[in-house]
């Protein structure tokens, strides 16, 4: 395993230290002006909010045609990635196989696609995500609500022992006042129209207990009931996973307020919170999670008590993993750590639902690339190696979109996730 720091000051600063098998280190660095213009680059070809930003994505995006995206990721990697680190990683993968990298991004490069870094100056078209599996770290000073377990290795790639086999599942729940073809409308569309998200939920029926308690697959969607007392009543009651697929609302980087980033539940505007409403909605903020009821009231829980993490949590929706932009990452995927987790599936920045495929892209409904995205992440937190599984979707992502350039296959969705540990 490789574990590798970027630091912004003026400069990119980057440092690399093998461990586990492997030995040696190295330093890296790159001008400010260079990485900026990168960033720049970067940020002009990701979807933005809004029927125009995304539609702008479809149309005239780098990440939507296949030749101009590996034209941005090889700028990335010409800017930010040096090569005697994958000198590095070759040599450890011929003896030991595929590494893990632990990559810690400074804010400035955190909506960086380090999975996408065209490695190679040649024709060979080399990703980084053939070289390595890629997990993103949290930054130092998080830490977890109440001590390390003892005998628990804080820095561990285990999940620990959790108290119960229940699998939570926040589905498109409806947020109140708004329709489902709103901007907090579906995101899965029209409830039982979706056979491969129907198998999903019968496996985790077949395989245990699934929270809320449903007859059939098709009552886990859209439903009215999932506000946040029930969320903080399932997991106190224990759970090994919580999947969420919704929508998120970042809060603006340049406000520097990362805990201002909201989840949407069922919650109407009377339910107690530090959110403000949005018409008859009170939205989840991660200062809610982080903080729980001590700024409400003199007998205030706080956010851990209240909202326990599992050890595995999925946050399928705009930019939930947005807080690592921040210089103080108190967002919603860092707060869920600090609240217990041991690893955070998130996302680096929008995310087209699979109607905008449909509708911008001209893709038939039966093709459903969010769908697979939910699937895949689904299955990787079932497999005793997350960061590996959710690698290996990764690359079947990249050579289909290598060999056939299909729209459907195109790093606007896969690329986007990232796990992320403490």
């Amino acid at each position: 395993m490789v574990q590798v720091r970027l630091a912004d000051a003026g400069d990119l600063h980057m440092t690399w230290t093998w461990v586990r098998g492997a030995q040696g280190f190295g330093t890296g660095y790159a001008p400010g002006p260079d990485v900026d213009g990168a960033v720049r680059a970067l940020a002009a070809e990701l979807p933005g909010g809004g029927t125009e930003g995304m539609r702008r994505v479809f149309e005239s995006g780098a990440l939507a045609t296949y030749a101009e995206e590996r034209r941005l990721s090889r700028r990335l990697a010409e800017v930010l990635w040096p090569p005697g680190l994958t000198d590095q990683i070759r040599q450890v993968s011929a003896h030991l196989g595929r590494p893990l990298m632990r990559l810690q991004p400074s804010p400035r490069v955190a909506q960086v696609p380090w999975e996408l870094l065209a490695v190679d100056g040649d024709d060979s078209d080399v990703r980084l995500i053939d070289l390595v599996d890629i997990a993103t770290t949290a930054p130092a000073s998080l830490r977890r609500a109440g001590a390390t377990p003892t005998g628990q290795d804080p820095d561990s790639n285990s999940d620990p022992a959790p108290d119960s086999d229940a699998v939570v599942l926040v589905l498109d729940p409806r947020v109140p006042g708004f329709r489902a073809d709103s901007p907090l409308g579906s995101v899965l569309g029209q409830p039982g129209s979706d056979p491969a998200l129907l198998d999903l939920v019968q496996r985790r029926l077949d395989a245990g207990t699934v929270v809320p308690s449903v007859a059939a697959p098709v009552e886990a969607f859209r439903r009215t009931d999932l506000d946040r007392d029930w969320l903080g009543e399932a997991l106190r009651k224990g759970a090994r996973r919580l999947l969420y697929v919704g929508h998120v609302s970042g809060a603006p980087v340049e406000g520097g307020q990362s805990e201002d980033v909201t989840l949407h539940l069922c919650c109407g505007p009377e339910t107690a919170g530090m959110a403000q409403p949005v018409r008859t909605h009170r939205p989840l903020s991660a200062k809610d999670l982080l903080l729980g009821t001590l700024p409400l009231r003199a007998d205030g829980v706080p956010g851990a008590r209240l909202w326990p993490a599992p050890p595995r949590v999925a946050l399928i929706a705009c930019e939930s993993g947005g807080d690592l932009r921040f210089a103080e990452s108190f967002g919603l995927a860092t707060t869920m750590i600090h609240n217990g987790a041991h690893l955070v599936t998130a996302t680096r920045w929008v995310l087209p639902t699979s109607f905008a495929f449909h509708r911008l892209a001209g893709l038939p409904e039966s093709v459903r690339p969010l769908t697979e995205a939910v699937i895949a992440v689904d299955a990787a937190h079932e497999d005793p190696d997350p960061v590996r599984r959710l690698g290996a979707w990764q690359r079947q992502r990249l050579d289909q979109w290598r060999s056939e350039g299909r729209i459907e296959h195109s790093p606007l969705l896969w690329a986007a996730l990232t796990c992320i540990v403490r």
